[in-house]
């Protein structure tokens, strides 16, 4: 007599069916692959978190790193604002010296107030002029500089068209930037 089960069996690895041994094989085998993969991913997992809390510590440092340059900048702007007619009024304080050293002398003539006035007038020019702000004075005959000049006035005269004719009012600039335009009339055309 034969055992049904064995006979189940029998018939099964004659049609090419997998014993129940071989399918817990099978079945065990597939475990440990899900298990290595589920390692294999879990430790892909930590990299990535490793990576990225790494990553998200290198942002947070360029952020400061970014605020205290701007910081800094803004601090550096504020003082050049602050300070920044420092040297110019320094270079002005010698004119100032001399007027007031003028105006102490009482009975001064007026060669020498006119002597005094000029050596200040120098002093004067010379602080300016080592403050970048220089004169505009264009001479009768120079062309006409919209930049530089204001016409106040278009006049006939024996020379070219758009040239300056006569200066009413010097003009300055500072650092190549128009302070005050000079005043001038303009030849018409003819």
């Amino acid at each position: 007599m034969s055992d049904p089960q064995q006979s189940a069996q029998n018939s099964q690895m004659l049609q090419g069916e997998p014993s129940p041994e071989e399918l817990e094989a099978a079945q065990a085998a597939n475990e440990a692959e899900a298990l290595d993969a589920l390692a294999v991913a879990q430790g892909e997992l930590a990299a990535l978190q490793t990576k990225n809390a790494e990553l998200a510590d290198q942002y947070l440092r360029a952020q400061a790193d970014v605020q205290n340059a701007r910081r800094r900048a803004d601090d550096e702007i504020t003082k050049a604002r602050k300070f920044a007619v420092e040297a110019f009024a320094e270079s002005l304080l010698p004119v100032t010296d001399s007027l007031e050293a003028g105006l102490a002398i009482k009975d001064a003539t007026p060669e020498q107030i006119r002597e005094g006035a000029e050596a200040t007038l120098r002093q004067l020019k010379s602080a300016l002029e080592r403050n970048k702000v220089i004169e505009v004075a264009p001479a009768a005959g120079d062309k006409f500089d919209p930049h530089l000049h204001q016409a106040i006035s278009m006049v006939p005269a024996d020379q070219d068209a758009n040239t300056v004719v006569g200066l009413l009012q010097k003009g300055y600039t500072i650092n190549e930037r128009v302070l005050r335009p000079a005043l001038v009339t303009v030849a018409a055309p003819k």
